[in-house]
């Protein structure tokens, strides 16, 4: 089992700067799944790339432009966007906002060593 809480209290909890506009805290996981906020400043990219695992994302703020393997969407708050594995995907944040990454299984290279 991982050193993840039971209990994630978001005031207790640093954003990791991830540089660009970017910060993220990881909420909680297990070796199957990892629930990630990542906060973007307006004008600031989740650059394009792709990865193995499922991933899922929740808009909770903000207004981003979406691009999964070449479809195009703008997402707001309420809005969602599933990423297969292995399709290129990366936003472009239009209004600063939060979005709220799902990813299965864990990603293991987001944890410090």
């Amino acid at each position: 089992m991982p050193d993840t809480p039971l209990f994630y209290l978001d005031n207790e909890t640093d954003w990791e700067d991830l540089g660009d506009g970017v910060t993220r805290k990881i909420c909680g996981y297990d070796d199957k799944i990892m629930l990630v906020k990542v906060k973007f400043e307006a004008g600031a990219i989740g650059s394009l790339h792709k990865h193995y695992h499922s991933q899922v994302t929740y808009v909770a703020s903000g207004a981003f432009k979406a691009s999964i393997d070449g479809s195009k969407q703008i997402l707001r708050a309420g809005d969602c966007f599933y990423a297969p594995p292995n399709d290129i995907h990366g936003v472009l944040c239009t209004e600063a906002g939060v979005l709220v990454d799902v990813f299965s299984p864990m990603r293991a290279d987001f944890i410090a060593v």
